[in-house]
């Protein structure tokens, strides 16, 4: 049994086994670190630089199913398949076989009219070929609940919880569940208008996409994001100043290049530290805003923000366990809010500077060129993280790829 522990201090994922032992998500280590002798628990470091690359191989892949793609999370997209021609069973097969051949990664495709019902066709997808009988044998790994006859369709999903079904959550579930509706097909047999009465518009939306009407569009373009955040837990305590300046430098540097992915200034930096509050020790937390006189992705200028904040707040005498930066009052690069010319105070122009910056690390990896705050890549630095040396035989993980069929 396998999980994957954020920073080493709680659990971000789960196997089968492991969930079947009672751990929770977000579990801290230090509450199930006794499972590891008396269970075999097997604790494994995250690492979201290996995550991020496999994801965007196999959503390139997965891409090939369809026109269309909307990249829903790091192991989940949608792809409309209008005009897609074919089996599409088969062409799902193919197109994941080719995903598990090049990276690795089983994954399970759902197809369906709308993409609730292919969230719906890719969680029987998986769950048919986790658990044999509890679906049909066909609908494993590729489940194509558009191709069903109606009555069909009724069976399978009166076989399905409701809690199963898209945006039904936990409390929502104990809802249905007090009026009688325990199956997805309790929920899709409701009338819409008395749904969207009784509890929301957002599950009436539901409920017409479980009754075969497309209430929920495909989001090409991904949502730009309203603030950035780069925190980071610290392999051991940190005491001194000139770590906490490496570790901020680079965790300002990691945000000030993702503002820069979505095309965005940030107007304030806003940095932190922490103690742990599951040690002993004095207690200390402190953060600071430091509002930007122009709006800026330059990383230069969010660094010195971020280093200056943090000279502010920083204390002696505490055992510091976390740190982190964060980017707000975001705005478009299009906008620029004018200046009366009062004093004569030009910032460089260094916007190609920060694409040739991109462009190296992309091609050469990261940090190959950064901050000289953030001292030496190769140096072992006392506050990052000490990855796990060991490795299992072999990690099986899921990915979703429900398919939105038009």
């Amino acid at each position: 049994m396998l999980g994957s522990f954020r920073n080493n201090g709680c659990a971000i994922a789960r196997s089968n086994e492991a969930r079947a032992l009672g751990i929770a998500m977000g579990a801290p280590w230090f509450e199930i670190e006794h499972l590891a002798e008396s269970s075999g628990l097997v604790a494994l470091s995250a690492n979201f630089a290996l995550y991020g690359d496999m994801s965007d191989r196999m959503m390139s892949l997965a891409a090939g199913l369809g026109p269309a793609q909307e990249i829903y999370s790091i192991d989940e997209s949608f792809i409309d398949l209008a005009g897609v021609l074919g089996d599409l069973v088969q062409r799902g097969l193919k197109v994941r076989e080719r995903i598990l051949q090049w990276t690795g990664i089983p994954c399970g495709i759902g197809i369906g009219a709308t993409k609730t019902l292919a969230k719906l066709a890719n969680h029987i997808a998986k769950t048919a070929e986790r658990k044999p009988g509890s679906y049909p044998a066909t609908m494993a790994q590729v489940c194509d609940l558009s191709a069903l006859a109606p009555e069909a369709l009724q069976e399978v999903l009166a076989a399905t919880a409701v809690n199963e079904v898209w945006g039904v959550g936990r409390r929502l579930t104990a809802q249905l569940s007090e009026c009688g509706i325990h199956t997805a097909q309790d929920l899709a047999g409701l009338d819409p208008a008395m749904v969207r009465r009784r509890w929301s518009v957002v599950l009436e939306r539901t409920v017409r996409e479980l009754q075969g009407m497309a209430c929920i569009a495909l989001e090409l373009a991904p949502a730009r994001k309203h603030e950035i955040a780069c925190t980071r837990s610290f392999g051991q305590p940190v005491t001194r100043l000139a770590d906490l300046n490496e570790a901020v430098t680079e965790f300002a540097s990691r945000a000030a290049h993702k503002l820069r992915q979505q095309g965005s200034l940030a107007g304030q930096v806003l940095v932190f530290i922490r103690t742990s509050p599951f040690r002993p020790e004095a207690q200390f937390s402190r953060s600071i805003s430091m509002p930007l006189r122009r709006p800026s992705a330059d990383t230069g200028v969010i660094v010195s923000a971020a280093l200056r904040g943090l000279h502010a707040i920083y204390r002696p005498g505490y055992q510091l366990a976390k740190a982190g930066v964060m980017l707000f009052d975001l705005q478009p690069t299009t906008v620029l809010q004018a200046e009366l010319d009062l004093q004569r105070d030009e910032a460089p122009d260094r916007r190609r500077l920060m694409t040739t910056l991109d462009d190296i690390n992309q091609r050469y990896g990261p940090s190959t060129v950064q901050m000289a705050s953030a001292g030496l890549a190769g140096d072992r630095r006392a506050w990052t993280m000490k990855q796990e040396r060991r490795t299992p035989g072999y990690i099986t993980c899921w990915a979703d790829m429900p398919v939105a069929r038009a």
